[in-house]
């Protein structure tokens, strides 16, 4: 098994997540060695919550979990790409599918993405 060099950023690796069918960016994470190997053994995306200090799994309080199909690792061993299966069609905590829901167009910001739930309604 390969190893990835959680080091070179204080313990914290870079993890893409993209689906797996479209090739679509929906957000971008970060694991330690611990939400590694929880992906690892689960199948499901676990990320480490630089603000809250703690391991999540992605989708356990919304519902919208992301089934792990296919890792990448750059040449590095120091970020990864999560190809993933997203349920309940949002990545986003803000109720959006991908969190790069919004582009720069002529220096304006320009709401591309589609809002598929209201983050009122599923984080009481």
């Amino acid at each position: 098994m390969i190893s990835l060099d959680f080091e070179k950023a204080g313990g914290l690796v870079p993890a893409i997540v993209q689906d797996f069918d479209t090739n679509e960016i929906l957000m971008l994470a970060y694991m330690n060695q611990a939400a590694w190997e929880k992906t690892m053994e689960t199948g499901l995306a676990t990320f480490w919550s630089r603000s809250r200090q703690s391991l999540w799994v992605k989708g356990e309080k919304s519902g919208h979990l992301q089934e792990v199909k296919e890792i990448r690792i750059d040449c590095d061993q120091d970020a990864v790409i999560l190809k993933v299966l997203q349920s309940g069609g949002a990545a986003c905590h803000t109720g959006y599918r991908s969190c790069f829901y919004r582009r720069i167009d002529d220096g304006q910001v320009e709401v591309i993405g589609e809002r598929i739930f209201n983050p009122e309604d599923v984080y009481r």
